[in-house]
């Protein structure tokens, strides 16, 4: 009865009681099979229903009132006349004017310069070392690296290492070249040669001013046009309608409670009875049937209000109907108040002042000299030639090793040649040496202005100017025409009524919840004889497979996990798979395992 222990509910305590008991009456007694009494607990079934949230309602679509464009001729402004100015007519008058005297005038000739090339020294000859160096060729011979000597097969000769300067390299000389030096020489050469420039001193005029006809006198007319004054009126722009204003319904939260579960007994076991004189507690174990009370859930739903005053209820909105009244623009337009006239002025003739230059002393040169004009050059003159240094280059050695042989083996003698390496290293084929080339002198081109011939002074008459001098002459005096102006007209849109605002109405059904609830089929909270596994067959596993099963199935039996050992996170999932079940609580009776698919 220890594995019952250890799993029992109310179910398992009963079954051991009875283990231990004499058979009561009604209790099977089928011969290889146990019996407990189970408590068989309330039997519910799940029922889904649909609770009301919002009640069904309609939506109102408004359409706006619809206008057509309606375009109409509007006078914008009167017909008149104008009157436009015909302005006189001028003919051109030339006459010659003298407009300077004869006079002479001096051009001057300037110097001539022909250009004149010669070679300058820019820098002297000399000459240049250029350095061939020595040459070098690869030479191979065979050098001594271990010498003859002869090996015994059972003792080994010794050897001692020795150490010898190999050359690499014979030694050479190198040649070092020293430029030649220069030094700068500086000096004057002719660029231009002096000259004489002759400067013209201008003849000398003055001023003579006098009064010359431009323009004859003549009459301009003017004109006063049309003035007009503004006339304003009113014109429909838009016929009176009506539309049609929504405004969306208020709802309130109402909150109500729905019974999702009956209400029920259960039994509860007590604690053991003070008085009770038996030696197992568990003979006085009291068991009590308690009332479990009914469940709510609460169920929150929208409840619509009434409208504001003015407004009717349309489905979801509330609706009224606004009149619209007539729209006016305001059209002004110009009227003729008094027509275009003309009137003459006289204008006098015009002068103008004409100035002309009267010559009052001829024109003159003087003489100026201009000095030559040197430059500065500079070229490289030679010092000293290029030489060369000769430099020892000392031979190279390298360090090398060999065998020599220190004492021969006594025992039987194996010749051994000697071994030979081939070694390169570089031969002298050739000393360096120098080669002369010869630099030339370089020459600069130098180019001056040589005088050819001076300046000199030509004399040229120069014969009295005339200037053409124009005016204007009437030829026909100013008049007037005049030409009617017509009537104008603008384009003016306004918008008429066509369609008048409506409203449509959108049916927007009702709102539900699910609400599931259990509803009790049949009362337990009585127990009854049911076949369980015997003490005998209770094995850890039983209880393995049990366990399993529950996992299986997605009850959680604690951290332990399948372990053979019923604990009380096991019995708290098989309990609950009890109840979910519809199965007696608390035993593994027969219709427990045959739902979990265990099998004995």
């Amino acid at each position: 009865m220890k594995h019952f222990n250890s799993l029992m509910t109310m179910c398992l305590l009963l079954g051991a009681l009875t283990a231990y008991a004499q058979p009561e009456a009604g209790m099977p007694s089928e011969p290889g099979k146990c019996y407990a009494k189970c408590l068989i607990a309330d039997q519910y079934e799940t029922v889904t229903e649909q609770v009301l949230v919002k009640e069904a309602s309609s939506k109102v679509t408004v359409s706006p009132a619809q206008y057509e464009t309606v375009t109409e001729q509007v006078l914008s402004k009167e017909a008149g006349t104008t009157l436009s100015v015909v302005p006189a007519s001028f003919e051109t008058v030339t006459e010659q004017k003298l407009t300077k005297e004869a006079s002479t005038t001096l051009s001057i000739v300037p110097a001539k310069f022909e250009t004149v090339t010669e070679q300058k020294l820019a820098k002297e000859a000399s000459s240049t070392l250029a350095v061939v160096p020595a040459k070098f060729e690869t030479a191979t011979e065979q050098v001594l690296e271990k010498e003859a000597y002869t090996e015994l097969r059972v003792v080994p000769a010794k050897f001692e290492t020795v150490t010898e300067q190999v050359l690499v390299q014979e030694a050479s000389t190198q040649l070092r070249v020293v430029p030649a030096v220069y030094e700068t020489v500086t000096e004057q050469i002719l660029e231009k040669e002096a000259y004489s420039v002759l400067t013209v001193i201008p003849a000398k005029y003055e001023t003579v001013t006098e009064q010359v006809l431009v323009k004859d006198a003549y009459t301009t007319l003017s004109t006063t046009p049309a003035t007009y004054e503004t006339v304003t009126e009113q014109k429909l722009a838009q016929e009176a309608g009506t539309r049609i204003e929504r405004v969306p319904a208020q709802f309130e939260t109402v909150t109500e409670r729905i019974q999702t579960a009956a209400a029920s007994t259960k039994w509860v076991k007590k604690k053991a009875d003070r008085n009770c004189l038996s030696a197992n507690p568990d003979d006085c174990l009291v068991w009590c049937l308690v009332e479990v009370p009914a469940q709510f859930r609460t169920v929150t739903k929208q409840v619509r209000k009434a409208c504001d005053a003015g407004y009717t209820a349309s489905g979801d909105d509330c609706i009224r109907t606004v009149d619209v009244p007539a729209q006016y623009t305001t059209v002004s337009y110009q009227k003729l108040v008094s027509p275009a006239s003309s009137s003459s002025t006289d204008v006098p003739a015009k002068y103008t002042t004409r100035t002309y230059q009267k010559l009052v002393s001829p024109a003159t040169t003087e003489t100026r000299e201009i000095p030559a004009k040197y430059t500065t050059r500079s070229y490289q003159k030679l010092v000293s030639p290029a030489t060369t240094t000769v430099v020892e280059v000392p031979a190279k050695y390298e360090t090398r090793s060999f065998q020599k042989l220190v004492s021969p083996a006594t025992t039987e003698v194996v010749e051994i040649p000697a071994k030979y390496s081939t070694r390169s290293f570089k031969r002298l084929a050739s000393a360096a040496a120098t080669t002369s080339t010869d630099v030339p002198a370089t020459y600069t081109t130098v180019s001056y202005e040589k005088l050819v011939s001076d300046a000199q002074a030509n004399s040229t008459e120069v014969p009295a100017t005339y200037g053409t001098v124009s005016y204007q002459k009437l030829a026909s005096p100013a008049t007037t025409t005049s030409a009617d102006i017509a009537a104008k007209y603008a384009t003016r849109s306004y918008k008429k009524l066509s369609n008048a605002a409506a409203t449509t109405v959108v049916e927007t059904p009702a709102q539900y919840n699910t609400i599931t609830k259990r509803n009790l089929v049949k009362a337990g909270g009585f127990t009854e004889w049911r076949e369980v596994i015997c003490d005998a067959d209770i094995t850890p596993d039983l209880y393995r497979k049990v366990q399993q099963a529950l996992v299986d199935k997605g009850y959680d039996i604690g951290p332990a996990g399948v372990d053979g050992r019923i604990g009380a996170a096991t019995k708290a999932a098989l309990v609950k798979f009890q109840r979910e079940n519809n199965l007696p609580i608390g035993n593994l009776d027969l219709k427990t395992l045959e739902a979990l698919g265990v099998q004995r």
